[in-house]
């Protein structure tokens, strides 16, 4: 009798070895790398956060920046640009399909305000998105735009879905992302943080560029859309970004994110002017004086505040 319960505890202890091996393995039931896990699926809904009480955040600042995909450090943000890559995704195919799925955006602000604004006056879900993605939007009515060229569209169901063959045409151009981020220093940690709170996907096709165009304008018009982040941030944590180097550093998007993996350069900060960058300095060497400025203001604000 002992002998048969010992051999039914060790067929119970490997059937749950078995079972956690095949959780955890690099190799799924074929052989094959196994890229897509339970885990990843379901890291989306235990998100890590820290937790800060506004009374400890002695300082802050809000500030905007770019991610431009032609800097080398964002190539894994970019590529793939086909939409038929059966493991990897770009972060404009993860956003399109996280729409598709549900995710609310919202639309910009008039009159060039830069800032997002998350009211439900702004809130677009559905087939409401689908003129905020129209190039050249300005200069196009909603029905010369035919079904096939939109990136999001309805299906025969009416439910909106993921348009993969007109995505390829429409991501070569999107060059450029624009967060808005939070620097503060919480004085129960000891330490600064940032935080993204919205991205917003730029295309230069949204309006007609020019020469004479004053850059704040053209950075405004280029704006399609903004995205509360850490609404994005569970579809994010479901896809890795293409690998850098080795296969095996699978990287999620959220990760790449939160790690700040990608390179951007500031456009400009909240202050009582409301003004960016672009709208202070008038030539290139102008504004990168002004953002070497902001950037090292940035870097003294926790000695400063260590001094004090």
């Amino acid at each position: 009798m002992k002998k048969l319960f010992f051999i039914l505890i060790a067929l119970v202890s490997v059937h749950t070895i078995h079972a956690q091996h095949r959780v955890n393995s690099f190799f799924d039931d074929m052989g094959i790398v196994s890229l897509e896990t339970q885990e990843l699926k379901e890291s989306s809904d235990t998100l890590v956060t820290v937790f800060h009480r506004t009374d400890d955040v002695v300082w802050s600042r809000v500030v905007y920046r770019i991610i431009d995909m032609r800097f080398k450090q964002n190539y894994q943000l970019y590529t793939p640009l086909s939409a038929s890559d059966p493991v990897y995704s770009s972060l404009l195919k993860v956003m399109l399909q996280a729409i598709a799925d549900g995710m609310d955006v919202y639309a910009k602000m008039e009159n060039g305000d830069f800032r997002p604004v998350f009211n439900e006056d702004r809130k677009r879900s559905g087939e409401q998105v689908f003129p905020l993605l129209d190039l050249d939007a300005d200069n196009a009515k909603e029905e010369d735009v035919r079904a096939d060229e939109r990136v999001l569209r309805l299906d025969s169901n009416q439910v909106v879905e993921f348009n993969s063959t007109a995505f390829s045409l429409y991501a070569k151009n999107q060059l450029k992302y624009v967060i808005q981020e939070v620097i503060f220093f919480d004085k129960h940690y000891s330490r600064m943080y940032s935080k993204i709170l919205a991205i917003a996907p730029m295309h230069p096709d949204r309006i007609a560029l020019s020469e004479s165009m004053p850059v704040m304008d053209a950075l405004y018009g280029q704006i399609l859309f903004w995205v509360p982040f850490d609404s994005f941030r569970p579809y994010m944590a479901q896809q890795y970004v293409t690998p850098r180097g080795s296969d095996s550093k699978r990287v999620t998007f959220d990760d790449f994110f939160m790690q700040k993996e990608y390179s951007s350069y500031l456009v400009g900060v909240n202050n009582i002017y409301s003004r960016m960058i672009p709208e202070i300095g008038t030539t290139y060497e102008e504004m990168q004086r002004e953002q070497e400025r902001i950037e090292t203001e940035l870097l003294n604000v926790e000695q400063d505040l260590w001094e004090y």
